[in-house]
């Protein structure tokens, strides 16, 4: 196949032949396998190939064709659809009615994951495969994986989960007017190590709020999820209760990075390197009693001049030393939420050209094709956790049985 691609190239190069567009070697190869191909389903269906003496007089025959114009990844191709008299033949290659081949609605999703407005698609589509769609129809397209969206939301979930990752994110969303609607988003690690977004949930205007927490992780108990051992969070007030009511036997850990960073909003940027080097003392602390010793020196120093921050330090001691327990495999597993952020990442980079939704259901699209997009060489939203098997004997020491309840 690779000398036979580079004997084309050549032959097109010579002869002056461009690779795409209209009358292009990648067009013209496409249109004429397609052609064949639906020859070849019609020569099938009868019985007989094109011209072939034993068809005459049949019951069936061929009867002329139809133009037809389809749209593939590589711009449109125009088809002579055979016919047959009976008006029995349903092509497969190219579909009755259907005026786009699956590849080409994958890239306009793709396209579409990576943040282009329906706009910028129907720009892109004219000017890389010269052909002319409308946003409508970018639309219609994206919204084949409404059905899916739906079904993977209301999926049933595994039993026990040893971590689940919580965290929000604001878009911008009509409903009546434009309001900055918080996107709650929950992503699990299973017990075989594989890292799952289990949900998604658009809330009211008004902020990131506990009591709405509490809905989804209802949501995610009533999908079957009876049990997690550890819930990594922000330091929102009341979010520990609401997870513990949830699942009581839950540890709350709440996400460190949040924390150094809340403590650097309430200090002069010229004191960022020393609180910094001093919090690290904390987190990194062998135990709890040296972390304890180790915050109470940097309470000492910053106390008189920030009294804030100290104060929010000794209102998440409870949910911030869980993970000191454990030993630093574990540690970088749960004392950060950075595996739910990256992707809240992408969720930016794909949401930053549109401005605003027109509804919920647009934004959540939006969002689940992030989810489903793989890019090679990159970290993604789901995947199997390196060094799990470690994590895992750990945990079970930890948990005892409950992570054999699944």
């Amino acid at each position: 196949m690779s000398a036979l691609a580079q004997d084309l190239v050549a032959s097109a190069t010579q002869r002056g032949i461009a690779l795409t567009g209209e009358g292009g070697l990648l067009t013209a190869l496409t249109r004429q396998v397609l052609q064949s191909a639906l020859e070849a389903e019609m020569a099938a269906h009868l019985g007989y190939d094109k011209h072939d003496p034993t068809g005459r007089n049949g019951e069936n025959s061929r009867n002329g064709s139809s133009a037809k114009t389809v749209r593939t990844d590589i711009g449109e191709v125009r088809l002579q659809v055979p016919r047959d008299r009976a008006g029995t033949f349903e092509p497969v290659i190219v579909p009755k009615h259907q005026r786009r081949l699956p590849g080409f609605d994958a890239n306009v999703i793709s396209l579409y994951a990576k943040g282009l407005t329906t706009g910028d698609i129907v720009n892109h589509l004219a000017d890389v495969y010269d052909t002319t769609i409308s946003k409508d129809l970018v639309s219609r397209v994206t919204d084949q994986v409404l059905k899916d969206m739906r079904e993977w939301q209301a999926r049933p979930l595994d039993a026990v989960y040893p971590v689940v990752l919580i965290d929000a994110i604001v878009l911008k969303v009509r409903s009546g007017g434009v309001a900055n609607r918080p996107v709650y988003v929950a992503v699990g690690i299973t017990v075989d190590g594989q890292r799952d977004v289990l949900g998604m949930w658009v809330g009211p205007s008004g902020g990131e709020g506990a009591k709405q927490w509490l809905n989804m992780l209802t949501d995610l108990r009533n999908r079957g999820i009876l049990d997690v051992c550890i819930v990594c969070c922000d330091g929102l007030k009341g979010l520990p209760e609401a997870i513990t009511t949830t699942w009581p036997q839950a540890t709350v850990q709440t996400c460190v990075v949040h924390l150094v960073r809340n403590s650097l909003r309430y200090a002069s940027k010229a004191h960022w390197q020393a609180i910094t080097r001093q919090l690290k003392l904390i987190y990194t602390a062998p135990t709890v009693d040296a972390a304890q010793d180790a915050f109470e020196d940097f309470a000492e120093q910053w106390e008189a001049r920030y009294p804030a921050m100290v104060a929010m330090w000794r209102r998440s001691w409870t949910e911030f030393i869980p993970f000191l327990e454990f030993p630093v495999e574990i540690r970088k597993l749960i004392y950060t939420t950075n595996g739910i952020e990256s992707l809240n990442a992408r969720f930016r980079a794909a949401t930053r050209r549109r401005g605003h939704f027109p509804d919920e259901e647009s934004a959540l699209k939006v969002l689940y094709l992030v989810i489903r997009e793989r890019r090679p060489n990159r970290a993604n939203p789901t995947g199997q956790i390196a060094g799990w098997k470690n994590i895992l004997n750990v945990l079970t020491m930890t948990s005892g049985d409950r992570l054999g309840s699944n």
